[in-house]
């Protein structure tokens, strides 16, 4: 079956209010191919969700960046999936490198997320991804695996997730993994689905990358034949996101 590209945009810790309605006018505007071609998601920090969901064309999707991992009470700081619900936030992005590295995220606390999210109703990216020192070792996959796993053992039904390959040591480094590189992974996380979950979520499930994406390497990444899209850092802030959400379109030129 056919996977609709993906491209989301991860604005992360940036923005002010002026900041966010530039953003928006700028994506407002852009010719950008249907959505029959490209599914298009942007995910501001938390205070500016009901902003951007206003602002925001209809054609395109909004995402929160985290929430808790079940109801809400006595979290203080934290925002529920009923608060994201309730907000009509359709998409949440879970397991992010830098939560997991930064906010000690273990695969089994990202795995129970994605699955009361799901239960809750909402539409799941979920990232894996190695460091730097995990790839030299030879590890990557036994990494991706493990983060996949904890995943799979918590969800039966993969229709509302996309999977966002993310090597740590290519986030906002300039690195980029060669589209060769990025094909790898790509081909044995689908391998692994294939046998871990089944073939019908192996040949469905929109497997993205992110990594340093911008408008110069992704029309080359986007023609690798198990890459599905982007998850886009610092490139979704400016002009050229609109190029990265044009890439798509190599995927119908093959």
């Amino acid at each position: 079956m056919a996977r609709t590209f993906f491209v989301g945009g991860n604005w992360k810790c940036n923005g002010t209010s002026d900041d966010v309605k530039k953003i928006v006018g700028v994506l407002n505007g852009a010719e950008v191919p249907p959505e029959d071609v490209v599914e298009v998601v942007v995910s501001p920090p938390y205070v500016f969700l009901p902003l951007v969901k206003s602002l925001l064309r209809s054609d395109f999707g909004v995402a929160a960046q985290n929430c808790w991992v079940r109801k809400g009470g006595a979290f203080t700081g934290e925002i529920s999936v009923e608060m994201l619900v309730n907000l009509n936030i359709p998409w949440v992005i879970l397991g992010h490198s830098e939560r997991r590295l930064l906010l000690n995220e273990s695969n089994e606390f990202v795995g129970d997320k994605v699955a009361y999210a799901l239960s809750q109703g909402l539409k799941v990216i979920a990232c894996v991804g190695e460091t730097l020192e995990q790839r030299e070792s030879g590890s990557t996959m036994a990494v991706v695996a493990a983060q996949t796993k904890a995943i799979a053992e918590r969800v039966l039904n993969w229709d509302n997730i996309v999977l966002a390959y993310e090597p740590v040591w290519a986030i906002g480094t300039g690195k980029v993994a060669t589209p060769a590189q990025a094909q790898e992974v790509h081909t044995e996380l689908r391998k692994w689905l294939h046998e871990n979950t089944g073939p019908e979520v192996a040949a469905s499930v929109r497997i993205i990358y992110g990594g340093s994406v911008n408008g110069k390497n992704c029309k080359e990444l986007a023609a690798q034949p198990d890459v599905d899209g982007f998850l886009v850092g610092g490139a979704s802030l400016k002009p050229e996101f609109i190029d990265i959400i044009a890439s798509s379109t190599v995927k119908n030129n093959n």
